[in-house]
């Protein structure tokens, strides 16, 4: 497995992997690439200045273009027509220290290679004291004019750039001084401004693996680590949102577990002693609490299979006012008992395809929780209609109502608004939970209306199916 490297030393090695590079760079093009670089540009000054004479050959301003293009070049001109010059040059220049037979040499390459040709001589005839040697640079072209063929000669000198090469290695050793010192500076720089906030954010993540939850030292020093670090505090106050809602799950469990087994062992031991009190009203009592214990067990195993993934949709299209009317009959007990005004409006014949027996499950959770907050005001409204191309399911109850800030949580698998409510049969405490997993696995649309002291309204939306009657 390959090695993790800390981000200190990744911008270290980075930062020290630019400095070679460039540093190579200056190396390559001071001292290896600037004799061949300096005679190239010099052999296109010659070219380019030849060209310019030549354009003007013709003009009456001849001699002022030669003097413009010398002195803007550094180079000297010689014109020859037949064996005369044309114009008069600086003698000094070895152009004009050539004898005739040089100068014919010279004319017979240019007409061997096409009418031009380039001339490249040392020149030591000038001291350099042991720092290389002179060149001379000569460009001869033969160009016909109106006073026949003339011969253009361009000559630039190349001086030795021995000394200029051990200036700039002397440079180049001062700048090598000066780079190393300023990556280490910027290093340093780099790793307490852009290492340091993010090593500083790790160390506080790690403390959420040991429980301790306190909100996190605050990071400004740029954009993203200020991110990172609200977005670190958002999560360690979501962790501990959650284990303190699992925290109240499991005592909520653990009390709906043990007021059946309390119950059922109480009745058990009491026909136990006295056989007759072995009545059908107290088995009634057994079996009942032990439906309440296999819903609860039911729902927690729904609950961990969903958050898993391993729910698979049965779809199949069915008469879901059928459903909905069902279901609304078996509250019929708890609407006699404990004293419910269940009202129904249900539009006849509204058809889907989805997993009936999971839509029941959320429907049942909708008319249960909405039994269970109704308190004092025991009127519970069931509507099933269809608008557009959408079958809208609606529970509504006259109770307590949810504060708008605890609206977003009461979907969550862990939250309860409260402790104290109505408990109601083959509740569980968990069924919002459920019937969320259920709907998202339905693509449905579905949210709560509420308001405090005036009840809430669960909804669910389910696309509308088109009977095929042929």
């Amino acid at each position: 497995m390959k090695k993790k490297v800390s981000l200190k030393w990744k911008i270290g090695c980075y930062l020290t992997f630019f400095g070679i590079c460039f540093l190579a760079t200056l190396f390559l093009f001071q001292m290896i690439l600037l004799q061949p670089m300096y005679e190239k540009y010099k052999i296109a000054t010659v070219k380019h200045a030849s060209d310019e004479i030549v354009t003007a050959i013709n003009s009456k301003d001849i001699a002022d273009v030669i003097y413009k293009v010398s002195a803007r070049e550094d180079v000297c001109v010689r014109i020859i027509s037949g064996r005369h010059d044309i114009v008069v040059g600086n003698y000094d220049s070895p152009l004009y220290r050539m004898n005739d037979q040089e100068v014919f040499q010279q004319i017979a390459l240019a007409n061997d290679n096409n009418g031009a040709y380039l001339a490249e001589k040392i020149n030591d005839t000038i001291p350099t004291n042991g720092e290389g040697h002179y060149q001379d640079i000569t460009y001869t072209r033969l160009v016909d004019s109106n006073r026949g063929e003339i011969v253009v000669m361009v000559y630039a000198g190349l001086s030795p750039v021995n000394a200029t090469v051990k200036t700039l290695r002397l440079q180049l050793f001062y700048i090598s001084l000066i780079l190393v010192a300023f990556l280490i500076l910027l290093t340093y720089l780099l790793n307490r401004n852009i290492a340091g906030p993010l090593l500083s954010i790790n160390n506080e993540a790690k403390k959420l693996s040991c429980g301790e939850y306190e909100p996190q030292h605050s990071c400004k020093q740029y954009l993203e680590a200020e991110e990172l670090n609200q977005t670190l505090e958002q999560a360690s106050y979501d962790i501990q949102k959650a284990d303190q809602a699992k925290r109240d799950l499991i005592a909520n469990v653990s009390h709906d577990l043990r007021t059946p087994l309390t119950m059922i062992k109480g009745y058990g031991e009491m026909m136990l002693d006295f056989p007759n009190e072995q009545t059908e009203e107290n088995i009634k009592v057994i079996i009942d609490e032990s439906e309440r214990l296999s819903y609860l067990v039911n729902d927690l195993l729904d609950l961990s299979k969903m958050g898993s993934g391993q729910v698979k949709l049965n779809l199949r299209v069915f008469n879901l006012s059928e459903v909905v009317e069902n279901q609304a009959l078996k509250y019929k007990m708890i609407e006699k008992k404990d004293g419910f005004i269940i009202t129904t409006s249900i539009e006849k014949d509204l058809y889907v395809e989805a997993d009936q027996a999971r839509i029941e499950q959320v429907i049942n959770n909708f008319i249960i929780n909405a039994i269970s907050y109704s308190k004092d005001d025991k009127r519970i409204n069931i509507r099933l209609y269809r608008k557009d191309s959408n079958i809208s399911f609606e529970v509504e109850d006259h109770g307590e109502g949810i504060p708008e800030d605890k609206l977003k949580d009461i979907w969550d698998r862990y939250y309860k608004v409260d402790q104290q409510h109505f408990r109601a049969k083959n509740s569980s405490g968990i069924g919002l939970s459920i019937a969320k997993e259920i709907l998202d696995l339905h693509h449905a649309k579905y949210g709560v209306v509420s308001k405090v002291d005036q009840g809430s309204k669960f909804y669910f939306q389910i696309t509308y199916k088109i009977l095929d009657l042929k």
